[in-house]
């Protein structure tokens, strides 16, 4: 007999960030991982220095300026998580919340054709590694953002990127996350962001 048929395979799921389907296919996806019995840790990696780069900490900000119920967040725009740090911030909240599923949260470069798409996936997250930064994998899960297309000088198209593409990934993600803290499908219509919610 095949496991394959008793057991599930967990799958990514990817979408842009303009699909209408994305909010309530992306909740059912991530909330169908996280067990019911652990706290929820999201670690939104990243820095306020490249706009590319601080999709993480953008999100970070709006979810700590509201009422959360299940989510304790790491990574803000004012107290960022980056590769300086990674290393201490993980043994911390590994000290602080030591069974708790955790959602890292990173910006990442991909085709061109690819760009604005919000990937969720059941897999560690490897910061860094469009930079070729050696840094340990984190997280039972990873959201990322695509927020401009890989190749060359990675850092200086990291620098360079729309910092209104970032910001619509971010009400995005930070909307999805809310809705898993509440434990609601998302609503959200085109016009609505998470700033607003």
């Amino acid at each position: 007999m095949s496991l394959k048929r008793i057991f599930t395979k967990k799958k990514e799921f990817r979408c842009d960030y303009q699909d209408p389907l994305l909010m309530s296919k992306a909740y059912e996806t991530i909330s169908s991982w996280i067990p019911d019995d652990r706290e929820i840790v999201v670690l939104c990696i990243g820095t306020d220095r490249s706009t590319g780069d601080a999709l993480g900490p953008i999100i970070g900000s709006f979810l700590t300026e509201k009422a959360l119920n299940r989510l304790h967040v790491y990574g803000t725009l004012e107290s960022p998580v980056h590769a300086v740090n990674l290393v201490e911030r993980m043994q911390m909240i590994a000290e602080k919340h030591p069974n708790a599923y955790i959602i890292a949260i990173d910006a990442c470069l991909g085709r061109t054709t690819s760009i604005g798409s919000i990937i969720v996936s059941p897999t560690p997250l490897r910061p860094g590694a469009a930079l070729k930064k050696n840094l340990p994998a984190v997280g039972d899960a990873q959201i990322t953002g695509i927020v401009n297309a890989s190749g060359d000088m990675e850092y200086f198209v990291l620098q360079n990127t729309r910092l209104h593409l970032v910001m619509q990934i971010a009400y995005k993600i930070s909307a999805l996350l809310l809705a898993v803290d509440r434990k609601q499908v998302p609503i959200l219509s085109p016009d609505t962001t998470a700033a607003e919610n």
